[in-house]
């Protein structure tokens, strides 16, 4: 079997704050949140700074406390707003010119803007504006929402008209921060594929991905944004624009999944619980005669402690994870690269010595790290390794900001379950249903996005899927 990037990467996430307590600083205030939302992206971050109505920013490739030192911090100017981005290319090479936040600069002052999800007409809407004389920096289509926004801008009284008149030309997923000279403006796209939440911080107002962030730097949470909502923050308070609310949400399952930290409340519901009843779900689902019930770290965990609770097999902690190790951690040559996973992880023999091993995680993508796993548990001397997944077979692309895109990569797409156990190495192996992973986000208040387990998509699908013509090599020439 090929070897693939094994697991999913996150989506991004984006924070912001309109400062109201002259007290606050917004820079350290958008610095905690990045860091809190870290998980949702490794691959470069950023923030922008409203001082007066000029706009700076600060954005680069690595983590937020690699791009963000100590004296990069304390020379930014404090300002009055701050936005900010932690990213992972769904759309767009890993290159510093696809670092968010974007800023625009035009007759109408500048804007700053960051995004969380993908469209799905990016190349037509970049397209027509390349062929109008457009210029184009990255190949982000984050770039391509800014110079959207811009161009209602030129022809409208106020941003948060430009952005209402731009929402209906974007398709796909979009949570948006947008900061103006004067304005601080938040937007989800109708379907509510990405999440965002409001807070409050010392009296000042904060939007962030995940409430997660909003804890972190201090605040408490408020409400979240409704989807196709747009929310202003101005001198004058804060407003709400609902033109676009009122179709049927379709919020990422997977954020309860995988995505979302555990501590996080997204549309109403518990990551952590959500996570547990999906384990308990499995227990009813795929009864195994077994010793210990283990978790592969981190997500993986509180799905086994569901199936712990709800099976009566005793939970154990499978593994060691090495925290010093992240996603940047440089594999110099093949060897080193099919080792990754015994550098970031180590089981803990005592735990599965001689015993029947129920092995619980997030979701089996690609396989290779699953196999990888079952593998050390063998090592460490299992003696049965049924491993079970709390998401559904992974067996179509994701268009909003998971980076499925093709069904070639999918083991679940190409294999028999019977193959899938042969290949990983398991003596058992199980799957959350559809209808179940429906069903474990208790008090959501918004309809869930199945699609990559279904093919069922809530919204349309794009017409063109191949890499920007910016990133594809040329082409040798032919006799």
């Amino acid at each position: 079997m090929e070897q693939f990037d094994a697991k999913l990467h996150e989506e991004c996430g984006v924070f912001g704050i309109y400062r109201r307590d002259e007290s606050q600083d917004v820079v350290a205030a958008t610095y905690y949140g990045l860091y809190a939302l870290q998980h949702r992206g490794q691959e470069s971050c950023g923030m922008a700074v409203n001082d007066g109505g000029v706009i700076y920013k600060r954005r680069d490739l690595g983590l937020v406390n690699e791009v963000f030192t100590k004296d990069v911090l304390e020379n930014m100017p404090r300002g009055q707003m701050c936005i900010g981005h932690c990213r992972y290319a769904t759309t767009g090479t890993p290159l510093r010119a696809n670092a968010q936040p974007f800023v625009i600069r035009h007759v109408k002052g500048p804007m700053a803007l960051a995004h969380n999800g993908n469209l799905t007409n990016s190349y037509e809407l970049r397209q027509a504006i390349e062929l109008e004389g457009g210029i184009f920096h990255s190949t982000s289509d984050t770039e391509v929402i800014a110079y959207t926004i811009t161009r209602q801008r030129l022809s409208s009284g106020s941003i948060e008209e430009a952005v209402e008149k731009t929402m209906p030309m974007l398709k796909g997923a979009y949570s948006l921060v947008i900061m103006s000279p004067r304005k601080l403006i938040a937007a989800r796209d109708p379907h509510g594929f990405r999440p965002l939440c409001i807070g409050k911080l010392h009296g000042s107002d904060v939007i962030a991905s995940e409430s997660c962030a909003i804890a972190a730097a201090g605040g408490e949470f408020v409400r979240d944004v409704e989807p196709g909502e747009i929310i202003v923050f101005d001198e004058n308070g804060m407003r709400s624009i609902r033109t676009h609310c009122g179709k049927p949400s379709s919020l990422c399952v997977f954020e309860f999944v995988y995505i979302a930290r555990p501590d996080s409340v997204v549309d109403g519901a518990s990551v952590h619980r959500a996570r547990r009843r999906a384990g308990a779900m499995l227990a009813l689902e795929h009864p195994i005669q077994a010793d210990v019930v283990i978790g592969v770290p981190d997500s993986g965990l509180d799905a086994a402690l569901g199936y712990s609770q709800q099976s009566g097999i005793p939970y154990g902690i499978g593994f060691l994870k090495n925290k010093y190790i992240g996603r940047t951690f440089i594999q110099p040559d093949q060897k080193l690269r099919e080792n990754t996973v015994r550098i970031k992880l180590n089981p803990i023999a005592d735990t599965v010595r001689g015993k029947r091993v129920v092995l619980v995680d997030d979701s089996i993508v690609r396989g290779t790290t699953s196999r990888q796993i079952v593998q050390l548990l063998r090592e460490a001397g299992a003696t049965q390794v049924h491993f079970l997944s709390s998401a559904p077979e992974f067996l179509y692309p994701c268009y909003f900001g998971v980076d499925v895109d093709s069904r070639e990569n999918l083991i679940a797409a190409n294999h028999t379950l019977e193959e899938m156990r042969d290949i990983l190495g398991v003596d058992s192996l199980g799957f959350l249903s559809v209808e179940g992973v429906k069903n474990i986000a208790e008090g959501c208040g918004l309809g869930l996005c199945t699609g990559c387990f279904t093919g069922n998509y809530p919204a349309e699908t794009p017409a063109v899927t191949e890499k920007s013509k910016f990133e594809s090599k040329i082409p040798e020439a032919t006799e």
